[in-house]
């Protein structure tokens, strides 16, 4: 299975949960044994990829600027690219110019992906009943992406692919496995860095970068048992 073999199951969730007049927002970056599969909420109208007119990839955060901070702050992002980010709208980005922040993503090995994919109007919660629908896609994509450390960000999100009551704040720097089809995925679980959990940006970039120290340095120690 591909990863491009989900997307029509995402569209009729879409339908079924999300704003009409937008479209699902997929994932994007690097797809083959990334060193981080980075896991957020849903998607907004705020994704300009969200449009029907926009014809470029239909991946996270096109046309926003607040969570290139998060990655340029862990130096997932080249300077250059983070600085036409910050220069122009977001109305102004184009697919060509979304397909070169995305190759950077690629170089940089992580994949950017929501648990849900049904694009809503605004910031709006969504209920763990949507999000629980989505699980087994998301279960997919990580079987597929075979990465080595999975970040999911934030309560909702991380208690709902872990299958258990988690509180950020309790469990920093803390791992959790997830197996799916029989393989294990070392799993953390960290604050939400944008919109409303903005203010907790510097916790965040603190515990990843704690957990890329810890996972995908030589000085490793952290192992599956």
């Amino acid at each position: 299975m591909r990863l491009e073999d989900l997307n029509k199951k995402y569209d009729k969730l879409q339908i079924k949960y999300g704003a009409k007049e937008l479209d699902s927002i997929y994932n994007g970056g690097c797809s083959d044994n990334p060193d981080i599969c980075f896991v957020f909420m849903n998607p907004t109208g705020r994704n300009i990829a969200s449009s029907k007119n926009w014809k470029g990839l239909k991946s996270p955060w096109i046309g926003t600027k607040n969570i290139w901070n998060l990655f340029y702050k862990l130096d997932l992002l080249d300077e250059d690219i983070y600085k036409k980010i910050k220069n122009i709208k977001g109305s102004e980005w184009t697919a060509e110019f979304a397909n070169e922040v995305y190759d950077d993503v690629k170089k940089h090995k992580y994949f950017i992906t929501n648990l849900g994919k049904c694009t809503q109007v605004d910031a709006r919660e969504l209920p763990d009943s949507v999000y629980l629908e989505y699980l087994n896609l998301l279960e997919k994509e990580i079987s597929i992406i075979n990465p080595k450390v999975v970040i999911l960000f934030g309560n909702q999100v991380s208690s709902i692919v872990l299958n258990d009551k988690i509180s950020v704040s309790k469990v920093r720097k803390r791992q959790f496995i997830k197996t799916i089809n029989r393989k294990k995925y070392k799993c953390y679980s960290v604050y939400y860095p944008v919109g409303n959990g903005i203010f907790n940006i510097d916790k965040s970039i603190e515990d990843i970068k704690w957990i890329m120290d810890i996972e995908l340095s030589s000085k490793s120690k952290i192992l599956i048992k």
